[in-house]
Order: structure tokens, then sequence, then C-alpha cells
């Protein structure tokens, strides 16, 4: 009997030895992996899992430096990690008595790209962007690396990602087709101005609505989702990779795990699946951003991509539930460290993904290289400001206005003015400096104007730079 209970005893030890030295093994978040960019001059947080309540050595091999933390009851643990400037390849060594090395690190500036079907939309595949055979053929860049964030739609805040596409990849053709084109060519752009190592984390999801990428706690303090909130409340704890249209799951499952991952800024595409609801657009796409941004602590640069046009054209002023939305999307520049990437002028009247990424993403890298990067150069387009009525015309005043023309030498298209009666009639335009003078002889009193405010506009107002003016109108009609 003494023996049974001996034999037992050792067996259990045996037991609990082989699982302290299996949880001794050294689980980071699935953000980590060989081959990935840190960003360059900040205290970068690294974290994982390891064995509880354990001592968990950090060494770079940038400076040689050791950090030292205490895995908490759970095996949880986090440090953060000086970087320096751009630069690499670097290693990293994790260990808490059994040692794992992340490998050909590069440190430089990270950028998070997400969105709905633009942003997710790859070179090739169901995508075929414009020219994609010669750009994936191009796409030699070892120092731009991507990270594609797996679809997951979880109804409560998950601690890691589900999974990637085989963690941090170096640009090169063999891995870029099924990438995102949009995040590749804005990432690509800078990558040749700046000339530094580039990183890229893709998380992005098809048709899907921007309350699904807002926090819980913030989608409470607009009562219109009280209700979607309660009934989410009641949700057992899943994760799944369909129905992704429900309010925060998507934060939950792609965007909270990233926390406090660090990087430079964020880049946006998306607004197709909220386009019925412009008017709640204009407070929920602001709370988005600022709940991203109190998710990091920092309010990083946030650059968005307003929509294309879409959809056919029609030949009298008339009702635009796109044409809110933009506005919508341009009224979120109030929001401090925003920038916005016009392309009406990219857009198809067929298809709701257009094949030409490559301006979209350089649009964008626009925004960040004078905005981010302090480049002196143009960065959008005509901008509305404000307007003075004088007599029978309405001067239309514009930023970011040097060299207002039109594209094709033609007369402006695109403008409407109306009288007291709300109805428009199109109009002529004048160019006069950084102004454009709008009348009709159809309005003599008018009273507002409104320029390329329809699905699919015909307009073809640029400034010097080559850069589309953003839709706008003057009234706050309904």
């Amino acid at each position: 009997m003494k023996k049974k209970v001996l034999k037992s005893l050792l067996f259990c030890f045996a037991l609990s030895l082989m699982s302290n030295i299996a949880n001794a093994e050294i689980k980071l978040a699935k953000v980590f992996t060989d081959n990935m960019v840190l960003q360059q001059k900040t205290e970068a947080p690294v974290w994982g899992k390891a064995t509880p309540e354990k001592e968990v050595k950090i060494t770079t091999s940038w400076n040689n430096q050791t950090y030292k933390v205490k895995a908490d009851k759970a095996g949880k643990w986090m440090v953060k990690v000086n970087t320096p400037n751009a630069g690499g390849p670097y290693s990293i060594v994790i260990s808490d008595g059994k040692s794992l090395t992340l490998n050909n690190i590069l440190i430089g500036e990270v950028w998070i790209c997400s969105g709905q079907s633009n942003m997710e939309m790859p070179l090739a595949g169901w995508g075929k962007i414009k020219d994609y055979e010669k750009e994936i053929a191009e796409a030699n860049y070892p120092n731009i690396r991507l990270l594609h964030v797996d679809k997951s739609a979880s109804t409560k805040p998950l601690d890691d990602l589900v999974s990637t596409r085989n963690g941090w990849q170096a640009c090169s053709p063999e891995n870029i087709a099924a990438f995102s084109s949009t995040a590749y060519f804005f990432g690509r752009d800078l990558y040749k101005n700046l000339n530094i190592p580039i990183g890229l984390i893709s998380t992005s999801w098809g048709g899907t609505i921007a309350e699904a990428w807002t926090s819980s706690e913030s989608l409470e303090y607009m009562p219109d989702f009280k209700q979607a909130l309660e009934n989410m409340k009641n949700q057992p704890a899943e994760v799944k990779t369909d129905n992704p249209n429900r309010v925060t799951v998507l934060y939950n499952g792609m965007i909270h795990p990233l926390v406090p991952f660090a990087f430079q800024g964020a880049i946006w595409y998306q607004g197709e699946s909220n386009a019925s609801r412009a008017a709640q657009y204009k407070e929920l796409f602001p709370l988005m951003i600022r709940d991203w941004r109190k998710a990091w602590g920092k309010d990083f640069p946030f650059y968005f991509v307003q929509l294309a046009n879409f959809k056919d054209q029609k030949p009298e002023p008339a009702y635009s539930d796109w044409a809110e939305l933009r506005e919508a999307q341009l009224q979120t520049l109030h929001l401090d460290n925003t920038g916005m990437a016009v392309i009406i002028d990219i857009g198809d009247a067929k298809d709701i993904h257009p094949k030409n990424k490559q301006d979209v993403g350089l649009r964008l890298a626009l925004n960040a290289r004078a905005k981010t990067y302090h480049e002196k150069i143009t960065y959008s387009g005509p901008v509305y400001e404000s307007y003075k009525i004088y007599g029978d015309k309405i001067h239309i005043l514009f930023s970011q206005a040097d060299g207002l023309k039109t594209n094709d030498g033609s007369e402006i298209k695109g403008f409407a003015i109306a009288g007291s009666d709300h109805v428009f009639h199109w109009a002529n335009a004048v160019i006069k400096g950084n102004e454009i003078i709008v009348s009709s002889p159809d309005v003599k009193f008018p009273v507002a104007v409104r320029y390329a405010w329809a699905d699919n506009p015909v307009c073809n107002l640029y400034n010097g730079a080559n850069l589309p003016a953003s839709p706008f109108r003057t009234d706050v009609w309904k």
C-alpha cells in the first residue's frame, strides 16, 4: 500500500515537473514574431505569458540592455523596451529560464491600417487592382514589413489576436498579393520618401459598420446604441469569423488585442456601410477615433479616405446619402491630428471597389508626410472654408487652394446654387484667386451652394498639386 502511495506521489510530482517545464516556455502575444517592426524612438511594450510569478528577462540586441519583470499569478507580463532611431536588423531574447529569440527585427515607423473592404482589398485575388501583375512583380521591399490580422468577431474583448497570416513578413512578390493594397501603397510611398523601415498592420473586414470597430465603453455615450449594447451584454462569450456587423465585436477581436503595441498612427478606409446613417456618423466616426486614442493613451495621427464616386450619375441636383456621408467625413477634420484623402475622382460607377488603389495610398501618405513627418508639401485638395453673398453671387473661400484650376482645362463643373425655395440649379463658377464665384440666372437671391453633391458627381475642381476638391455644401437643409 505504501509503495502504491509513493508511486502515485512520484507520478504526480513528475506530471507537475513536466507541466512547469511546459509552462516555462515563453508565449508572446501574436503581434510579436520574427521580421517585425518596432516603433522607433519610444518605449515599446512587449508582453506575453510565462511561468506564473517567475522572473522574465528581455534582452535587446541594439543596446544589449536587459529588462526584468515578474509574471503575475496568471503568468502575464509586460515590459517596455527603449527603441533607438530607425535601423536593424536586431534580435530580442526573452527568457523565464527557457528562452525564445525574435530575429530579423527592424526599428522604424509602424502604422495600423483598418476599415472595410476597400482597405481589405488585396492586390490580387478577389481584388485585382489596376496593374496588379506589374505591382506584384515589383514589390521587392525587404524593409517594408507586413502583418495581416485574421478576421475575428468577439462578444468580449480579447487579450490576444485569434491568429495572423504567418506573422510578420518582409514585403516581396511572393507574399504581397494577398495583402491590403491601400496599406501597401501608403507604406511604399512613406518608405520611398523617409527611407526607413515601415511596418504595416492590416486589420480590416469588408462590409463592416463603424460601431463594430468601437468599444462598448465609448458607444455607451451614444443613445442610438443603448439597446444593441444591452443585447451584447447578454451574449455568451464567443469568437466567430462571420456576423461582424454587431456593436463592438471587431474592436473586441481585432483592435483591443493590439493594445498597447507601439505605433505611429492609423489609416482608415470605411463608410460605405454607414452611408444610410450619415447624421449618426458625424458623431460615431469621431467617437471611434477618440475611442482608439483613449485605448492607447495618446492622440496619434488618424488619416482616412473619403468615399469615392459611385452609382449612376444624375442629370439634375438631387438627394444623396453618399454625399451626406462624405460631409460627415469632412467634418471629422475638426478633430485634432486627423487628415483626409479625397478620391471623388477615381471611383467607379459600377464597382464599389475601385481598382486605382495606388492614388488612394499616395494621398493618405501625403497627409502623413506633411502632418506627421513635417515635409513641406501640399497634402490636400481644396477644402471649403467659408462663403459670402454679394448680390446674386456667392463667393466660396477655400484652404489648400494654391493654383485653383480644373483638371481638364474646361469650365468648372459640379457647383449648384439655390435660393430660399431650396431648389438647386446647376451654377456658373469662376475662379478668382483662392475663391470660386458661383451664380445662376435662375437664382436671383442665392442663399446656398453645393459642390459635387451626388453619389457620382461630375466635378473637376483641383489645386496646383493636382489634388481634387472635397465635396461640400454651405446649407444644413434636410
